[in-house]
């Protein structure tokens, strides 16, 4: 289920603070745009989601770099950060955040089921977190990043 009640709290903050708002998206395949638009009168916050779930579409889309991806993989910080950066210059919004994990099944030893990177970029900043959710499923570890990532820009901070 949506998190509508989070989704209107952080459009509130955003409309407070005069931004416009994009999303860079991966694991969660757009649920945090979903969550937003589920309002309504999130048009005057929400500009435009990006559901990058390939690496070329992160390349294409958001200006990923080929280097961050071979360096780090795609679930790491600095691809986060890149994702974020890239959603707030291809838009016309003043926050972004961006989601870029591993939802499950599955995962690594080294990058494990749950493992979520995050970013959040304006134009003067781009911060970045990584939360181990733990091997909840793949849709709680869908939500839950959801949820985080709502919170984030209700906050502006991680």
């Amino acid at each position: 289920m949506l998190p509508v009640d989070l989704a209107r709290d952080t459009l509130a903050a955003c409309r407070a603070r005069g931004q416009m708002v994009a999303t860079a998206e991966s694991c969660t395949g757009g649920l945090v745009t979903a969550s937003l638009t589920a309002v309504a009168g999130s048009s005057d916050v929400v500009d435009r989601g990006f559901v990058t779930y390939t690496n070329d579409a992160k390349m294409q889309m958001l200006g990923v770099t080929k280097a961050s991806l071979d360096a780090f993989g795609a679930v790491s910080e600095q691809v986060a950060a890149e994702m974020a950066q890239g959603a707030l210059a291809h838009s016309k919004a003043l926050i972004a955040v961006s989601i870029t994990g591993i939802a499950g099944p599955g995962g690594s030893e080294h990058k494990p089921e749950g493992r979520v990177c995050f970013g959040l970029a304006t134009p003067s900043d781009c911060i970045t977190i990584t939360r181990e959710f733990g091997a909840l499923g793949r849709a709680e570890v869908r939500l839950a990043a959801t949820e985080f990532a709502l919170k984030a820009l209700r906050d502006q901070t991680f």
